[in-house]
């Protein structure tokens, strides 16, 4: 395709260095292309992540690809609602970065070390609830702001530790400040954390065509949509955090011939009602399962059924937000 791809963005840094990814792998390809930047009602507010919610970062950018002022959108996935766009098609799932969260607290401490009492800002119902679990005695903070601003509330003394996707910090150079990686065990990280979503118009057949040649990854996008379809089914069931994280393993059938399976973690949290230390206590609720890769969808939708049986149907929560 000789046409210039315009591909829209948010202005800031992450957002940036994102799509900076995507732009590379079509250049590598020979596909000229430009990078605009859309400001979002998101970043135009100071107001908390769970009150505004995630769909104000895409919708901007939709926006703009359904105007034709860009022919391509990239966002972090997990800011997707689960619910399709009229006029938009899914192209391209580029490979996945590490979906896991990252600690950056004062001192080089690891979680297990923080003091009980010390104080751990975050953005996310999610990792409140799952850090509230842990039993540690922390103190958990709303916070938001760009990654330069969450770390300089630690450096600062504002803050004891902060909880923030590793993927993030990875794509703008700042893996250096992790204190601990944290495992999925201790914190499962949002569905389809870790990996991007490129949109383009239904209309654009050629761009849609190329982007799935040169950027989609069946193994990330195989994981993603099981991620997001128990997402998708627990948001019409419950309002409690969740968390979810799908891995491609090898596996043996019943001939004795290895073959690739879709392996899916999914937590809902229960009693999340505040989010300081003397906030009562959070119930996690657990389910996993394995299926077919072609099945990553009705995984994800049975991995949800489960959670709805142990009770996520009957939680409460502080407004849906996964991240």
């Amino acid at each position: 395709m000789t046409r210039t791809i315009r591909i829209g963005t948010r202005g800031s840094k992450l957002a940036l260095a994102q799509t900076g990814t995507i732009a590379k792998m079509l250049e590598d390809a020979g596909q000229p292309v430009e990078i605009v930047r859309v400001s979002t009602p998101g970043d135009r507010s100071s107001a908390p992540i769970a009150e505004i919610g995630v769909g104000v970062f895409t919708s901007a950018l939709r926006e703009a690809l359904l105007e034709k002022r860009i022919d391509v959108a990239v966002h972090s996935y997990k800011d997707l609602p689960t619910a399709p766009e009229s006029g938009i098609v899914l192209a391209a799932v580029p490979p996945r970065a590490d979906p896991r969260d990252a600690l950056i607290a004062r001192d080089g401490l690891t979680l297990g070390e923080l003091p009980p009492g010390s104080v751990v800002g975050t953005g996310s119902p999610r990792r409140i609830a799952q850090l509230r679990a842990l039993g540690l005695g922390l103190e958990v903070t709303p916070i938001r702001g760009n990654i330069d601003t969450r770390i300089g509330k630690v450096t600062s003394g504002e803050l004891d530790a902060v909880v923030l996707a590793r993927a993030g910090l990875s794509r703008v150079d700042r893996l250096h400040d992790i204190t601990e990686t944290l495992d999925p065990i201790q914190m499962l990280p949002a569905p389809a954390q870790g990996a991007l979503a490129v949109e383009t118009r239904v209309d654009e057949v050629d761009i849609e065509h190329l982007l799935q040649s040169i950027v989609d990854d069946e193994v990330t996008r195989v994981a993603v949509t099981a991620e997001r379809a128990m997402l998708a089914a627990l948001e019409a069931g419950c309002s409690a955090p969740v968390g979810a994280l799908a891995d491609v393993v090898e596996d043996l059938d019943e001939n004795g011939s290895v073959v690739e399976r879709i392996s899916l973690r999914g937590v809902a949290a229960a009693g999340l009602d505040g989010i300081g230390a003397g906030s009562s206590p959070v119930e996690i609720l657990r389910a996993s399962a394995v299926a077919e890769k072609s099945e990553a969808e009705q995984l994800g939708r049975d991995l949800a059924a489960e959670l709805l049986d142990l009770g996520a149907g009957m939680l409460s929560g502080p407004g849906h937000n996964s991240r």
